[in-house]
């Protein structure tokens, strides 16, 4: 059975009074245990926030990170590797997100490399995946997120990466208020299930697929009973408790 999952993407957002009335209201909500809930606030709060979801009984609630490097140590000004990340309580992690694909350039390869890191570390990779508006207009993005994957999936069958979560997010609909249709996010998600199984057809069965883009209470439900959608990755809604408990208990 594959894992349902939904991860709350918080960017650089956040303080530290954010995270305790966060975490002390998530503790009012009494959270449940058959839906895999977790945080990806910004690095920095990564050791706090594990003190107070200890503090407040949360061990329903598990940390990520929003990035990690490629490399596990060395003259790298800046980068967390992911043993550091471990050590902080992580067991997610997001890599390729789109941000950091448009804005910091990271390339398909250096994303796998650091999935690959992370699995080294024990941590669950999440790799993004997804088109721009322009791809998605011009009826490309089958063709787009293939070239996205082929890295990830060469590094399956080197057996380099043993497991991982794919988050398809589709750039259109990150921040817009819009968001794709259950049938046409399902549609993406079977085609990426599709190239998995291509190469792995136990991997492809396993393979927790998320769907990043404009989740709300209002449309989760319907998003996530979708064939193949098996979780969320959620941005903005994920700052307000009472969002992010409403969405979790949609994927019930």
């Amino acid at each position: 059975m594959r894992q349902r999952l939904v991860v709350g993407n918080w960017k650089m957002h956040g303080s530290r009074a954010m995270l305790r009335e966060f975490l002390h209201k998530m503790q009012e909500m009494a959270p449940f245990t058959d839906v895999q809930m977790a945080i990806c606030p910004p690095t920095i709060y990564l050791h706090e926030a594990q003190f107070l979801r200890d503090e407040f009984g949360l061990s329903a609630i598990a940390l990520g990170a929003q990035d990690v490097s490629a490399v596990n140590s060395g003259a790298y000004t800046g980068q967390i590797s992911a043993v550091m990340l471990r050590e902080q309580g992580c067991q997610y992690v997001i890599v390729g997100h789109s941000e950091r694909r448009q804005y910091l350039h990271e390339t398909n390869e250096e994303v796998v490399q650091k999935a690959i890191r992370a699995r080294e570390a024990g941590l669950m990779p999440i790799v993004c995946v997804g088109e721009g508006l322009d791809v998605y207009q011009a009826q490309q993005t089958q063709a787009f997120i293939v070239a996205q994957l082929d890295p990830l999936i060469s590094a399956i069958q080197s057996n380099e990466l043993d497991r991982c979560v794919v988050a398809y997010e589709p750039i259109w609909a990150i921040g817009t208020g819009l968001a794709a249709t259950p049938a046409y996010a399902s549609q993406v998600h079977g085609f990426i299930r599709e190239q998995f199984a291509k190469v792995n057809s136990i991997f492809s069965q396993q393979l927790t697929i998320l769907y990043g883009g404009s989740v709300k209470p209002d449309n989760a439900a319907q998003l996530f009973h979708a064939p193949d959608i098996d979780g969320g990755l959620i941005g903005g809604a994920s700052l307000q408790p009472a969002e992010f408990m409403s969405i979790c208990k949609a994927m019930r």
